[in-house]
């Protein structure tokens, strides 16, 4: 159409009916119409990630993401494309905190914020959300190694009591072979200053931490995932049922959180990454001595 148009009327007067600059008109009309097979590869890669990531992947993550796969990406490529298909991730809210009180006399913040751990096993940390499915709250209970973030123990029940947080316990010390010499950081909820939580500590001669009362930032990487699993995973209605809440944590921590989500922590690697290089080098010095 537009060629017919440059046949029938001079150039001027079409660019002076539309108001257009002649130098702009030629621009657009002698620029090549075919999208790059790289751009149309970039904006699948980018779309496939977000929706990987249930809608809530910002540029940042969507471009560490693709870059892993080989599809190099600057975080503000990434925010161009995700803006034309018009993809907006989820923020959380900020939120107030209050000031926190003291710690326990008889269980110290031995960890004191303390969060870089060097080795895997040297300190984990644990705590309790809720989580709404049906008509009624449920609890989740988890575990995490603070030296990749990788969630290593997590059980859910309808009732946030002691059983709940030493189910996730024996779920980590077993999955992790075991290990001695480890530090376990909490709040001071009464599912971890019970005395049967107490026991099973002792027995598993794991050395037991708490942050001071009401002090969130005493166990903030806990707060991190949980905030993470509620604004990238969880749906703001919640769950239908037990089970699909369920189903719902196992996929986020198995899946897109352990393997997928790169973690600024980790260098952007995954947790499952950070642990299988930690491993790999740990085996290759191991073999050298």
């Amino acid at each position: 159409m537009i060629a017919q148009l440059k046949e029938s009327f001079d150039v001027a007067t079409i660019c002076s009916v539309f108001d257009v600059h002649r130098s702009s008109f030629r621009y657009w009309y002698d620029k090549d119409k075919l999208i790059p097979p790289e751009q149309v590869k970039a904006e699948v890669m980018v779309k496939a990630i977000f929706t990987e990531s249930g809608g809530s992947a910002g540029s940042r993550t969507v471009a560490t993401i693709a870059t892993t796969r080989e599809v190099p990406l600057s975080r503000y490529r990434a925010g161009k494309i995700m803006k034309k298909f018009d993809l907006k991730s989820c923020q959380q809210p900020k939120h107030a905190y209050k000031r926190g009180g003291n710690e326990r006399l008889d269980i110290p913040n031995h960890l004191d914020r303390q969060f870089a751990v060097v080795v895997p096993n040297q300190a984990w940390c644990g705590d309790v959300t809720y989580i709404w499915q049906g008509n009624r709250w449920c609890y989740l209970a988890v575990v995490m190694d603070l030296f990749s973030r990788k969630v290593i123990g997590w059980t859910m029940s309808h009732s946030p009591d002691t059983t709940l947080t030493a189910k996730a316990l024996i779920m980590a010390f077993e999955s992790r072979g075991r290990p001695k010499g480890v530090m376990f950081h909490s709040d001071q909820g009464c599912h971890y200053t019970s005395k049967k939580y107490r026991q099973l500590l002792w027995r598993y001669q794991i050395k037991q931490s708490m942050s001071r009362r009401g002090n969130c930032w005493d166990n903030a990487p806990m707060e991190r995932f949980f905030r993470s699993f509620k604004s990238e995973w969880m749906p703001t209605v919640g769950y239908k049922s037990f089970y699909e809440a369920k189903s719902a944590v196992v996929n986020y921590i198995t899946g897109y959180y352990s393997k997928v989500r790169p973690h600024r922590y980790n260098g952007e690697l995954t947790p499952d990454e950070s642990e299988r290089r930690y491993w790999k080098t740990y085996k290759l010095v191991a073999n050298i001595t």
